[in-house]
């Protein structure tokens, strides 16, 4: 039984990874981290290094997969098995800093929760763009981390360093999945990391954007079972 470890995105809780819990609990012991200690995806990283079992399979989305990435560069070694679930190993381009910069800027308490709602859209696959449950759970995590967290989150995510000259270094099995439909990090990412990391597979979820964990649930729970028993 291989302890597992998950790692989720930024204003995410454990919620986003509901349904791969209890998909994957037969297989090992799984934790959810905690992404809300550090300043930087260094310090993310280690924290998590700390409160982790001594080896461990790891999955992680979005901001996850960044934060897997730097565990990957900072202890490979203690890691057995490795899925980078709609996420990529670029940096932000200055385009993605200002527009983070700009959302920052026009937040405040009294609009946060609207704005967590207006995000659904651009997050989700068309499909399920007026999805009351998924509007609903992203309003729920986001108004948990808060936004003091948040901006600590963004501020590291747009601080993070090029990984893509580390991904060779992988040797691990390693699992890249994205939503067809993924306009934060498209196919195209996914491809670029699985091109470069030794005997990686790829998994492109049909009908799905960003938030491919509470999107088609189903379909993320068979990779990552499949994943962690093969």
């Amino acid at each position: 039984m291989t302890p597992i470890v998950l790692v989720p995105g930024m204003l995410c809780t454990t919620e986003i990874f509901a349904s791969q819990i209890a998909a994957l609990w037969p297989y090992g012991s799984v934790t959810v981290a905690s992404t809300l200690e550090g300043e930087t995806i260094a310090e993310m990283a280690a924290a998590i290094l700390a409160a982790a079992p001594p080896r461990f399979a790891l999955a992680g989305i979005s901001m996850g997969g960044f934060i897997e990435l730097e565990i990957m560069r900072q202890a490979p070694e203690r890691v057995i098995k490795l899925a980078l679930l709609d996420t990529e190993a670029r940096p932000d381009t200055p385009e993605q800093t200002a527009q983070r910069r700009a959302l920052l800027a026009q937040v405040n308490t009294g609009n946060f929760e609207m704005l967590l709602a207006m995000a659904v859209p651009a997050i989700v696959h068309p499909a399920h763009q007026n999805d009351p449950a998924l509007r609903e759970t992203n309003v729920r995590m986001g108004l948990a981390v808060g936004i003091e967290r948040w901006a600590r989150q963004a501020e590291a995510v747009m601080a993070r360093i090029d990984y893509r000259p580390h991904l060779p270094t992988i040797s691990v099995p390693t699992l890249v999945l994205v939503g067809d439909s993924d306009t934060f990090t498209p196919p195209d990412r996914a491809e670029e990391m699985v091109a470069a990391i030794p005997g990686a597979r790829l998994v492109v979820v049909p009908e799905c954007g960003h938030a491919s964990t509470i999107e088609q649930p189903d379909a993320v729970d068979r990779a990552l079972v499949e994943w962690i028993t093969h």
